[in-house]
Parts: C-alpha cells; structure tokens; sequence
C-alpha cells in the first residue's frame, strides 16, 4: 500500500511541476479531470457535424459549376436543392461517422494508439472515395443528365475507351478538383482526432461502453432515413418539376454506393403490374405477331444487299441545325429527297451500346443496366444480322474503334456477325483520336469493302458504327466553331463521299443503305436527358434498291427497324417481341425510350416521360393510355432479359 500511495504523490507532484502531465495510477483509476467518454462523445459528434457539412457544400459547387442551368431557376429553388439534400447528406453523414463509432467502442476495452491510426487510414480513404465521386459526378453530369451511380463501372473496364470523350484540359481540370477536395476533408477530420481519446481505459468501462451504444441508436435514424416505412433513396430528395435541380440535390456518394449492390434485383425493379395484367397490356404492343396485311414494299427487290450505317450522335435536333443559313449536315438533307425517310423515329437510349442492341436486335433499351454487358444473355437476343445470315447472306461489321468496349465485340459475334474489323485489323497512315480511327479513312475502307462484297454475287449484309462525332469531337475537318457540330458535319462529308463513290458503281443497283443514329446528342445545348427532343433521330433509306422517294410520318422507335426491314425482305421476324413493323396498320404507332430510371413514350396524341426515381409523370401532354403502356414495355423489358 505504501508503495502505491508513494506512486500516487510522485505522480501528482509531477504533474503540478509540469502542468500538463495526465496520470493514471496502477489500479487503473482516471485522475483526468475529463473523462475519455465526453472527449470521444465530442469527436463522433464533430465527425458527424463535418461530414453534413461537407455533403452539403457539394450542392452550391455543383450549381455554380453549372450556372447556366441553374440561372434559370429561382433563389428560392437554389435553397431548396441545398434543403432537401440534407436527407441524403444526413444519411452520408451517419454512415461515415458509424466506422469511428465502432472505433471508439473496441479502444474503451482495447486502449492503445491503434485506434488512432486505424482512423487516420480511414479518414483518408474516405476523402480519397468522396474527391473522386464528387468531381466524376461534375464531369460525367454534362454528357449523362444523371447522378453519378454505379453504371459507370460499365464502361471502366476499358479505361481507355471510357477516358477517350475526355480532352487534357478536362482531364486536369477534374484532377485539381479531386486534389482540392481530398486536401479539405482530410484536413478537417484529421484535425477531428485531437478530440479523439483512446490510450487508456476509461474509469467505468461499461458505462462507456452503454453510452456509445445509445449513441449508436441515435446514429442508426439518419442512416435508415428517418422513422418512416420509406428507407433513404434519391428519390427522398426530389422536389421540383425541374430534373437538373432534383439531381443537384442528389448526394453523389449516396447515389453511388447505393447502388452498388443492386446485382440481379434490378431486373425486378420495375414491377408495376400483376403478372396477369402487365401481359394483357403488352398484348397488343408486341411485334412478333403475324402480319395483318401484305406489305407493300419499298424496294424493287426481296435480296437487296444491305449497308447500315450506324451513326454516332446523329440526333434530329442536330442534323436539322443550320449555321449562319448553312446546314451542318448538307449531304443528309440532300439525300432525304431520294429515299425513304422516317421523320418521327426515336432512338430507345442515349447510349452507345444499348442504341446497337435496339438497332440490330430490336430489343427496347434498359434504364441503368445494359444488356450486351451480360454475353450469356445478349447472344440470345435475335438480330438482324442472324436473320439474313440464316437467308444466306454474308454479315460483316467495322469500326475504327476497340470493339471490346462494352462487349460489343462479343455481343456482335454473339448474334450472327461472321467478320468483325476494327482498329486492331486496321493499319491506316493517319493519326487516330482517342476513340481511334477518323470516319475518313474508316469510310473509305468500308467502301473498299462493300464493293468487293458487291463482286462475290453473295447478297451481303455489312454495319458501320462511326465514331467521330462523339466527344472530344476531335476531326481534321475545320467548318464550324461549335466542336459538336462541326464533327457531326465531318461526319455527314463521310456519309455524302460514301454515297456518292458507291453510286458511280454497277453494286448501287441492288444496294439498300439505311442510316440510322445509335443515339442523339443534347442539343440545344442543357436539354433533359428524358426530354423528347433528346431521343428524336433520322433514319433514311436510299440506294438503287429503293421503289420510290417517300417521307414516312409514322411514330416508331429504332428497335422498330428489325421488323420493318425483314418484313420488306420477305423473311420471317417472329423471334422479335419487340419489334414492330412500322408499315403493319394493325400494330401501334408509337416511340419509346429510356433515360437513367425512367421512361418516355411519344405518340401523335403527345408524349408521357415518367420518372421512376419519383414516381411521376414529368411531361404536361400525358396520357393515362402511354402511361400504362410504357410501364408495360418496360416491366416486360426487364421479365425478357431475366428470361434469356
């Protein structure tokens, strides 16, 4: 005893010569005046309180870095994003602050500087996590009109085709913000862990140890959502009619992470219907029923060769752009005059890999998934390609690019596809960009190509996917100041020298060429991506197997051309549920597309857009008919892709 009470005295004398020493004496007694506990409560709470406030400082930055857009609303409005992101920002809040709190409670019985360093680790990686989400969300906004969610893992499994769209400029710019927001909250939390106490036991241990558990308690609500049956989701944010402002409140972390395991439930995130009523709406909306009628062909024979062009970002809104009275794309307005020219078709998508797969398998396109990302089922899908192969004819496709961005390649072998050729079998004495090959010199080839195919007297099938009018819009071609359009012009110069070589040729006579868009652009420049004028694109038909110049008034959607096509053909399409013949009278007349959880559908009655993530209707002429019948497209969408 005298030996401990020697111990005691020494330490307190100690302590009052220095007057900063804290001892503790060997029973384990805390002779601090401040108990580890309210230290600790204080740090959790300052983690809790920065972590809010960083979240929602992304909100202002989001809108100044996109001020145009959010010039147009109201001050008001603006406070209201910052408002009701505070749902998601609360949640974001308390999953970051549920590590430390863990933390805490294995040093009330683990003491020691472990726990400091395991917390300094993960402050980093959370800021490290949180830079880089927030300035992917800033980039990627601009050319998606969503936030960032995990979708955009799709397309990082060719990081060199995902970073191609992407200029040094924009690259660099987006590093400096990652940098810039790592640095501020790694500076603020690291600061947080002077408040932190764990290098010694605390005098009452289990009391500690029950406080931090109710603390846990209170954090769980903000984690949940709130006390309501609905749990935290992005929809909790929304508030406005306005899609950008709605998608400025979004937390980009949130919408990310939460998405990340969705895995095979999001096949059965669209169930609207009874399973009963979901196939008593599609009935009538399905195209693999028999023709009601005999078809009045457009061509003057049943085996033409065909040539599709594919065309990248060739939207309606941009090919009908004039300049100072100049057109943008003059070869295309030209040629209208002399084929077959559908004025109200849409494009199912707004990206690259499921307008292919609408196209060649007239298979509707998904919200955030894409089906050729899954090979097992993508090479079940029928397709055009399959269907004339299976009539005898050669199928061949080229791209200037990497076709094994997004499993096209396998997507395209998968479905009948005999030859493949792309930048790996190309060898050209021009520069490439950063998607490859300029439309020029790939055109030419192409070109090479058909009329050799022309030469074997076997009918040919032969696709074309450009790709200079994508972004960066890097082309040697110099006639606009706007990047965009002066590429989709650069592109349509390429299209015009195709048609016009080709038609000096004996091959032009039994040639059908269809130009169709895989996608449109945004432009006007800010539209929606939901909006209808995103998804308007041309398709013509013109070559020396075409019967006669028309304009085609009908509604329909790109998957449509499946159906369409073989029909002319004489070739049964039975094996294309989604695919309707655009000349059959018997079968609806309509446009369908998808955007990031959501739907649109335009008929000559009007357009219904609805936004699943709210759950409604976001466009002033619906109908209640469109509306029960795109939920109905969609939910079956998603029933086939589970069956295949």
């Amino acid at each position: 005893m005298r030996a401990i009470w020697l111990t005691e005295k020494s330490c307190k004398r100690s302590e009052r010569e220095k007057g900063r020493r804290k001892c503790i004496s060997p029973l384990g007694s805390d002779t601090d005046d401040e108990e580890p506990m309210k230290r600790n409560i204080l740090f959790l709470a300052a983690v809790f309180a920065a972590s809010l406030l960083l979240m929602a400082l992304e909100k202002p930055l989001f809108l100044l870095w996109y001020h145009a857009q959010a010039a147009q609303a109201s001050g008001v409005e603006l406070a209201l994003v910052v408002w009701n992101g505070l749902k998601l920002d609360l949640t974001v809040a308390g999953y970051i602050t549920a590590l430390p709190l863990l933390v805490a409670l294995a040093a009330i019985w683990l003491p020691g500087r472990w726990s400091r360093s395991v917390l300094k680790i993960y402050f980093l990686f959370i800021a490290a996590v949180a830079a880089v989400v927030f300035a992917g969300n800033l980039a990627l906004y601009e050319y998606w009109a969503f936030p960032l969610d995990s979708s955009v893992l799709q397309y990082l499994a060719s990081p060199k085709e995902a970073m191609a769209s992407v200029t040094a400029g924009q690259l660099l710019l987006q590093l400096l913000v990652v940098a810039a927001v790592f640095a501020g909250m790694a500076w603020c939390y690291l600061g947080l862990l002077r408040f932190f106490e764990a290098k010694r036991r605390p005098a009452h241990p289990v009391w500690n140890t029950l406080g931090l558990l109710l603390l846990a308690g209170a954090l769980f609500l903000p984690i949940r959502g709130g006390v309501s049956v609905a749990t935290a989701n992005v929809s909790k944010v929304y508030f406005s009619g306005n899609m950008f402002l709605n998608h400025a409140a979004v937390n980009p972390l949130f919408s990310f992470l939460s998405t990340l395991s969705d895995g095979d439930k999001a096949l059965y995130e669209y169930e609207f219907f009874p399973e009963t009523e979901r196939a008593a709406i599609f009935e009538p909306l399905r195209g693999d029923l028999p023709a009601s009628t005999e078809a009045d062909t457009l061509l003057r024979t049943r085996r033409p060769n065909i040539v599709l062009f594919l065309v990248e970002s060739f939207g309606r809104s941009t090919v009908d752009e004039n300049v100072g009275g100049e057109p943008v794309a003059p070869n295309f307005q030209r040629l209208k005059a002399e084929g077959v020219y559908f004025d109200n078709l849409f494009a199912n998508s707004f990206r690259t890999d499921r307008g292919t797969v609408a196209v060649l398998s007239g298979f509707p396109a998904q919200t955030k998934m894409s089906v050729m990302k899954l090979p097992v089922k993508s090479q079940r899908l029928p397709s055009i390609a399959r269907s004339l192969r299976s009539a005898g004819y050669a199928t061949s496709f080229l791209y200037g690019g990497d076709l094994n961005f997004t499993n096209t390649a396998s997507y395209l072998y998968g479905t009948g596809f005999d030859r493949l050729v792309w930048q790996k079998d190309l060898h050209f004495d021009a520069p490439t960009s950063k998607w490859g090959y300029a439309d020029d010199v790939v055109t030419e080839a192409f070109t090479d190509h058909v009329l050799s195919e022309a030469e074997t007297g076997q009918p040919f099938f032969a696709a074309m996917l450009t790709l200079s009018s994508h972004e960066p819009f890097d082309v040697p071609f110099e006639k606009f100041e706007d990047p965009m359009l002066n590429a989709m012009a650069f592109t349509d110069a390429c299209l015009g020298n195709f048609v016009e070589r080709v038609r000096q040729t004996p091959a032009w006579d039994d040639l059908l060429i269809i130009l169709i868009a895989d996608h449109a652009y945004p432009y006007p420049y800010g539209i929606a991506n939901s909006d209808v004028l995103r998804h308007r694109i041309p398709m013509l038909w013109l070559g020396g197997a075409v019967r006669r110049p028309t304009v085609v008034e009908t509604y329909a959607s790109q998957s449509d051309l499946a159906a369409t096509l073989l029909t002319q053909l004489g070739i049964d399409h039975s094996d294309f549920r989604f695919s309707r013949d655009i000349f059959d009278p018997a079968r609806p007349k309509f446009g369908y597309w998808c955007f990031n959880n959501g739907f649109g559908m335009a008929d000559a009655d009007g357009a219904t857009i609805f936004d699943c993530t709210s759950g409604r209707v976001i466009s002033p002429d619906s109908t209640a008919a469109q509306l029960r019948d795109g939920k109905a497209m969609l939910q079956t969408t998603y029933k086939a892709i589970r069956e295949l």
